[in-house]
């Protein structure tokens, strides 16, 4: 059954293009998400029983396309599948497109491919089919700086994935196998020294791909583009980035002998930092959730990057947390700039009395993000912090903080009357459910996830976990002590402060990109000599 998780949404794509009624066509691609959704979780639970394999074509071991799935593809597969069905509910009464949901259907499928595949070539090529589908999201809505986003985006990616491509080339001529299995063992018989250069190549791209520090530009382009709708920015920065996370920690396990956790580790940490920076900066709203995003990243890595298993574990319930509430977001932030035509965040206000659903499901989303006690994130953060100590842990506190200033900002909107532009009372709306149903759900699952953390992890990750009540309880403590600095920071300093005008206009145009990749490239050819 692997092979029809790719097939059946690229079927359904065409089918959807070509179908002459609209209409029918949203609700066929809306019964498909569903059954696509259910076939994930069964799959889950088939492997639980252990690794899945299928060889398409029947050929022997590492000679054809083999996919596999094993716990850690199937939790992915999973939320993936999830967060496009929130996507298509969401996006079922905007009147999109057959070219739309063409996209969304080929973008699910290279995705679920990538987490399906076991050749590193195929990486490759479902890599690029995503890129280009993300590149033509983005100029989806043709205004002028949407199409300089697309293209950007679009030749950045396509510098970047040749860095992958020499890095997969070289690891070809040693091993002669492109099956990431039988790569592994293969290099077990290699000499390290010869694995730093596919190493660093390949590590470059997967930096890129997860937005780290100095390739985070393409990001804000991506996800903050007046072009893309909110249904494709939610997607991008709630799952999209994921991807590049699976990749990554496959890598880390293929090179084994030579990664560098310790180099992950420190971008980690200037990746959080520099996101709450430039997302305090900004005053478009959808760019203040688009570099919380890196912010939140750069926190996934300094987990992964630890060496704990809980820490490990925190990071990968994060991976999911942030893929539920920065979804919903992005799509309640969506309905927010729709409502009232504009992304100045200076200019909205009143959105608790115009649209109260709205406004209290994303209060769970953001209660999420910032860690509120017996929300996900608060659990999540646990576990990734845990025995974290001295400077390091000083660092995550003050990220967090930086991620509860930047949610202070953007709560203002939900306070005071709708008294922009010619308007001189609220004027009452049309509640459109389609749209407000998914940030609903999502709400409740960032609430639910916290309550029930230590089974979901259990049971999506297989990790055998346990809150300490004393442990827990001192982290609420520095919760809320950061909530009152942080509240006195936005009151006294942040709120009228024009320090950060000069950081909100920072971006790096193509060249800036370019060269980042190769100092990003030179500098973990430098770590891999200090380990």
């Amino acid at each position: 059954m692997l092979p029809f998780f790719v097939i059946v949404p690229i079927l359904v794509a065409v089918f959807l293009y070509l179908f002459p009624n609209e209409k029918i066509a949203r609700s066929v691609s809306l019964v498909v998400q569903f059954g696509l959704t259910g076939a994930t979780f069964y799959l889950f639970y088939l492997s639980r029983a252990g690794e899945i394999a299928e060889s398409v074509g029947n050929y022997s071991y590492a000679l054809g396309i083999v996919l596999r799935v094993d716990s850690l593809s199937v939790a992915f597969m999973v939320l993936t599948a999830f967060i496009f069905l929130m996507a298509a509910i969401y996006s079922y009464s905007d009147n999109r497109s057959r070219l739309f949901w063409f996209l969304l259907f080929l973008w699910e499928a290279s995705l679920l491919g990538v987490f399906l595949t076991a050749d590193l070539f195929n990486v490759f090529v479902l890599s690029e089919v995503g890129t280009v589908v993300v590149s033509t999201l983005i100029l989806y809505i043709r205004r002028k700086r949407s199409m300089y986003d697309g293209m950007i985006y679009l030749m950045v990616s396509i510098v970047a994935i040749q860095f992958y491509m020499f890095g997969l080339g070289y690891l070809y001529m040693l091993t002669g196998v492109l099956d990431i299995e039988a790569v592994t063992h293969a290099l077990a018989e290699v000499d390290d020294a010869q694995l730093i250069l596919p190493y660093a190549l390949m590590m470059t791209y997967i930096g890129f791909k997860c937005a780290l520090l100095p390739l985070f530009s393409w990001l804000p382009k991506a996800h903050g583009t007046p072009g893309a709708p909110p249904a494709v920015s939610a997607i991008l920065s709630g799952l999209y980035i994921k991807n590049g996370i699976y990749l990554f920690l496959r890598l880390q396990d293929i090179f084994s002998g030579v990664a560098v956790t310790h180099f992950f580790l420190v971008i980690g940490v200037v990746t959080a930092v520099a996101g709450v920076i430039m997302a305090l900066a900004q005053t478009n709203i959808k760019l203040i959730l688009a570099y919380s995003t890196v912010a939140q990243i750069g926190l996934i890595f300094v987990g992964l990057n630890l060496g704990g298993a809980y820490n490990h574990t925190g990071s990968l319930f994060h991976v999911f947390n942030h893929a539920i509430f920065k979804t919903a977001l992005f799509m309640g932030t969506g309905v927010i700039v729709h409502t009232y035509k504009t992304r100045d965040i200076r200019k909205i206000r009143g959105v608790y009395k115009r649209m109260p659903v709205v406004a209290l499901s994303l209060g769970a989303a953001i209660f999420g993000i910032i860690g509120v006690p017996l929300f996900s994130g608060s659990m999540s953060k646990y576990f990734l912090m845990y025995e974290v100590s001295g400077l390091l842990f000083a660092l995550m506190v003050l990220v967090n903080l930086g991620t509860i200033l930047i949610f202070m900002r953007y709560t203002v909107v939900f306070f005071g009357d709708y008294n922009y532009g010619n308007h001189k009372k609220n004027p009452t709306i049309r509640h459109d459910w389609w749209q407000e149903v998914p940030i609903i759900i999502l709400a409740v699952l960032s609430f639910g996830l916290g309550i029930f953390g230590e089974q979901f992890i259990g049971f999506m990750f297989f990790a055998d976990t346990s809150v300490n009540l004393f442990g827990y309880l001192e982290k609420v403590g520095i919760f809320l002590v950061s909530l009152g600095v942080g509240w006195l920071i936005y009151k006294y300093w942040l709120k009228d402060t024009l320090m950060l005008a000069k950081v909100q206009k920072f971006e790096l145009g193509f060249k800036g990109m370019v060269t980042a990749m190769g100092l990003f490239f030179a500098a973990i050819i430098f770590a891999t000599q200090l380990v």
